[in-house]
């Protein structure tokens, strides 16, 4: 059974940063493209990053130049990067595959950016 676990998220001034992870179990990670997707507070849940699984990245345009995502095959890992953080990065950050699966999300990890 394929499990994705976020951490690294939390609370930080605007400006700061922040390193997410994802671990991911199971046989998924290396042949397909992952991604890191983000909800806010009565907002739809918005695919913001997402690499393929021979690295080519493409970022949304509000975190453009300012986030980086990268993997790590062999430690199943998927990483988000989150540098000069505004107040309207503040969501749970989930990771899950691209396109993703509904059977896949977990429990996703908290950044809160305080202006």
């Amino acid at each position: 059974q394929v499990q994705l676990v976020e951490s690294g998220g939390g609370l930080v001034q605007a400006g700061g940063s922040l390193r997410l992870s994802c671990a991911a179990s199971g046989t998924i990670f290396s042949i397909n493209a992952m991604g890191w997707y983000r909800q806010a507070p009565g907002k739809q849940r918005e695919l913001v990053a997402h690499i393929t699984s021979g690295g080519i990245t493409n970022y949304a345009d509000s975190v453009k130049g300012r986030f980086t995502i990268s993997r790590d095959n062999a430690k199943n890992t998927l990483y988000l990067q989150m540098n000069s953080l505004k107040p309207e990065d503040t969501a749970v950050y989930y990771c899950n595959t691209v396109p993703f699966r509904y059977y896949y999300w977990g429990q996703g990890t908290q950044v809160t950016v305080s202006s």
